[in-house]
């Protein structure tokens, strides 16, 4: 039986101790903050209740696993789970408004074909066979498997089957980022080209240089679906927590650590805040890179592929939550994308040499069917969320013009409104201790492994890294898949070569 130390309590770290305890390890998780389930928080006024972190679950069978491998009863028993329907709600910029159904890919053909045009779910449909195919080549290097020491090639090879695009007197085309499917293979539809954009918007990258192999988030969506977590995503990092409480791992909250002990070479320990050490065996850092950097002695780089880029930098979210008098109608979708009004002026607000928001950016609006999240039934929750630049400090004026924008989405909301809380991307930093507040992109291939993570080992024995700033990258599937790669390679040892 080994001696553990998890740093932090996010859902990536939680999965890890949870495997680690049932493989008959002593594990102790410190936290420096006063709860559990990092980016999963929750802010609760007046009988409201609100997700201050991602409102919807994909591919929730990553979570089914850690509960069916870590206890006899399943995530079903512990959280409810609820495929929404319809998936999401499209407000395009020229008022076309389309409702796409979950995991269907037909009925999304039907959908885009009935409110975009003739051809337009044929050529969404060619695109998601060809996003199969990125898939099934990516699937295992990127997900299941360590980042291994050949990595290179994944940031070499473009696993997305782009179209030729032969041109007389030219040379043929491909597209080779994500906006370039937009304009090529969607044939520039502004609707299509928003809807395919969005992907990237959401998880913090910009379409015009993110490698086409970002085909792969749409088609995770649409094929494997998106869960509601009754109670809120909260409920399922409740869920992770008690599990792990179930097979003993031990909870310290309100301890920093602020350094890793290194003895003969390896990871010996943690030293916290108070200047008390614990020893170990093995450490699992759940904290951003350049965090987990500072936690060595003499900072150094301790991720084992140095080279891979990683790291902070990328952009944060901006979250309102909004407290509505009223109910919330029966038919409305949980969730609806309010899309920029200018698509060029919000890419260059967000990636350009002086960020700031748009006027009317790209907005998610999450309105939720589930009575724990609101005092009765004639209260309504919303949530907004926008991708915003990392260390963004937003006015009131900008609020006040993002909950106009989303009004497209919420007839009649300032009429309704009660009040509303900003959680901002010094919030998120606050949370997670990521630097401004950077929110963790997916990992993906190509791009010469820019969207690459550091590896799950580091380059001090016995120290590993876990969560969305190491391999696989952020989004919560992500965070449980990295947890599961870090306890098989501390039982297995090196040798381990990820799900079978």
């Amino acid at each position: 039986m080994a001696r553990i130390v998890v740093i932090g309590a996010g859902m990536g770290a939680m999965t890890a101790a949870a495997r680690l305890a049932v493989a008959g390890h002593r594990v102790v998780v410190y936290e420096r903050g006063e709860t559990y389930g990092g980016a999963l928080g929750r802010f609760e006024r007046d009988g409201f209740a609100f997700d201050t972190g991602p409102g919807l679950l994909q591919l929730p069978a990553v979570y089914r696993d850690v509960f069916v491998k870590t206890g006899k009863e399943p995530l079903e028993s512990c959280v409810g789970l609820t495929q929404v329907e319809p998936a999401v709600r499209h407000v395009f910029a020229d008022g076309t408004v389309t409702d796409l159904p979950n995991a269907s890919r037909a009925g999304i053909g039907e959908a885009l074909d009935k409110t975009l045009g003739e051809g337009s779910g044929a050529r969404w449909a060619a695109f998601m066979n060809r996003a199969r195919e990125t898939w099934d080549r990516a699937r295992r290097p990127l997900l299941e498997e360590p980042l291994f020491e050949d990595w290179q090639v994944l940031g070499e090879r473009e696993p997305y089957p782009a179209v030729v695009h032969k041109r007389l007197l030219r040379r043929d085309r491909r597209a080779a980022t994500l906006g370039e499917i937009g304009a090529l293979e969607l044939r520039g539809d502004p609707r299509l080209v928003a809807l395919v954009e969005h992907f990237a918007l959401a998880h913090g990258l910009d379409p015009r240089t993110t490698p086409a192999s970002a085909a792969v988030l749409p088609y995770m969506e649409q094929t494997f679906g998106v869960w509601a977590v009754r109670g809120g995503m909260r409920a399922l990092a409740r869920a992770l927590y008690e599990r792990c409480v179930a097979r003993r791992v031990e909870f310290v909250f309100g301890a920093a650590v602020t350094r890793i002990v290194e003895k003969d070479g390896r990871a010996a320990g943690v030293e916290l805040a108070d200047g008390t050490a614990r020893e170990a065996d093995f450490v699992v850092a759940g904290v951003a890179a350049g965090a987990l950097a500072r936690m060595v002695p003499g900072g150094v780089d301790v991720r084992a592929r140095g080279d891979v880029p990683g790291g902070s930098g990328t952009p944060s979210r901006l979250t309102v939550l909004l407290a509505l008098s009223g109910g919330r109608p029966a038919a409305v979708p949980h969730r609806t994308v309010v899309h920029a009004a200018d698509r060029g002026a919000e890419l260059d607000h967000l990636f350009g040499e002086r960020p700031g928001l748009a006027a009317a950016p790209t907005v998610t609006v999450l309105r939720p069917d589930d009575p724990g999240l609101v005092p009765d039934g004639a209260h309504e929750a919303v949530t907004l969320t926008v991708t915003v630049p990392a260390h963004l400090e937003v006015t009131a004026a900008e609020v006040e013009r993002l909950i106009g924008h989303a009004g497209a989405a919420v007839p009649g909301l300032r009429d309704r409104l009660l009040w509303h809380e900003v959680r901002t991307p010094a919030d998120v930093a606050a949370a997670t201790g990521a630097d401004g507040g950077s929110v963790p992109a997916p990992a993906l291939a190509a791009a010469d492994g820019r969207l690459l993570h550091p590896a799950n080992s580091t380059r001090l024995p016995g120290l590993f890294a876990v969560g969305g700033w190491s391999h696989p990258g952020g989004g919560l599937p992500h965070a449980g898949m990295s947890g599961a790669l870090v306890a098989g390679l501390i039982v297995e040892g090196p040798e381990f070569r990820g799900s079978q």
